[in-house]
């Protein structure tokens, strides 16, 4: 298994976590629901870590209880939150651990059609042979039916509300019809373990909200930002050196390195200082994935341009092109947040970061 992450810039949770999980079942004596490839209990010791295992997220135990248990009511889960909050993530840790698989993915979008989720055809069989199961192409949902595997349905609220609609009579009656095709051909029935897990952004409300016969059939667990500063550090630090082993990078940015850019990250999003004192909030997303990413460019920016582990002033450089993406105002909050608050900071690594504030552009 670790011969096929050779060369995968970003492998699946099953092939990333393989070792990990042929333990867990190895050792699972939990009571595990139809379909599943593991207990309740060895899931969310894979996914929150324990007994040696490494945590794969920071999040609420309660959280992925109500998570679990939606899934083996055989009741979709809808995770909803703002951008950067590992949705996708969990739902991919959650579908790796129940079927083993996490990539039966459909990515939601504006050009996002039934077929894509549902099934095609190969028309170079479909016109030799007219429509026969040959023919057919099973999309996600066809495959995840049929097999007994969870569907992961990225940012749902995206795709068109047609689209969306067609999932009401899977998600009831747990049946897809094939009209094209002839007697049992012609009907995909459930299996026990089949699921959908769906994310939406909260930032996309608004866009093509569900319906509210579509809501129904979800239950909806809402994923909130890493409230503790030490979780969220720790979290950026183990994500920030597994994205710079893969980048070539042998080191990750220095403790206080970090320090100063997850605080940044805490205070623009949160408004409100490590001191408890009221600030400006940036519009731009300033997510923990988003503290990831940076620290990333971070550290490949000292290794291959100094041969370091990446220095504060770097954060600057980073930081700018992050707070640009979805307001021109943020760029000045984020040079008054350094001219009001990062000034008074003390430590070698905020005076460094404070010392490059003229690389923000105004």
């Amino acid at each position: 298994m670790a011969t096929r992450q050779n060369g995968i810039q970003r492998p699946p949770a099953e092939i990333l976590y393989h070792n990990e999980l042929v333990e867990l079942k190895r050792s699972d004596r939990g009571p595990r629901p139809p379909g599943w490839q593991m207990s309740l209990n060895a899931v969310k010791t894979f996914i929150l870590g324990d007994r040696g295992h490494t945590p794969k997220l920071v999040c609420s135990p309660a959280l992925i209880e109500r998570a679990m248990v939606t899934l083996a009511t055989s009741r979709a889960l809808l995770l909803i939150g703002e951008p950067g909050t590992a949705k996708s993530l969990l739902s991919e840790l959650l579908s790796a651990a129940v079927s083993g698989d996490s990539t039966l993915t459909i990515q939601g979008g504006a050009s996002l059609t039934e077929d894509q989720i549902k099934y095609g055809w190969n028309y170079a069989l479909l016109v030799s042979e007219g429509p026969t199961p040959r023919a057919l192409v099973p999309a996600p949902l066809h495959e995840g039916m049929a097999s007994g595997r969870i569907v992961r349905f990225e940012e749902i609220t995206r795709c068109p509300l047609e689209v969306q609609d067609s999932l009401l009579s899977i998600l009831s009656d747990r049946v897809m019809a094939v009209p094209e095709l002839e007697g049992e051909d012609g009907m995909v029935f459930a299996r026990d373990g089949f699921n959908l897990i769906a994310t939406a952004n909260t930032r996309d409300r608004g866009v093509n909200d569900m319906s509210a016969a579509l809501k129904r059939r979800f239950n909806f667990e809402t994923v909130f930002p890493i409230r503790d500063l030490d979780e969220e550090l720790g979290l950026v630090k183990r994500e920030a050196a597994k994205l710079l082993a893969r980048s070539g990078v042998p080191k990750a940015p220095d403790d206080d390195v970090l320090a100063v850019l997850v605080t940044c990250f805490r205070e623009l999003r949160e408004g409100v200082t490590t001191e408890g004192q009221g600030m400006e909030r940036l519009s731009s997303v300033m997510s923990t994935a988003e503290a990831v990413s940076v620290a990333h460019a971070v550290g490949v920016r000292g290794h291959f341009l100094r041969g370091d582990s990446g220095r504060p002033e770097d954060i600057v450089e980073c930081l700018a092109g992050t707070a640009a993406k979805d307001n021109a105002d943020d760029l000045v909050k984020l040079k008054r947040y350094m001219e009001q608050k990062a000034a008074k900071r003390t430590g070698k690594a905020w005076q460094a970061f404070y010392a490059a504030r003229h690389l923000l552009t105004p």
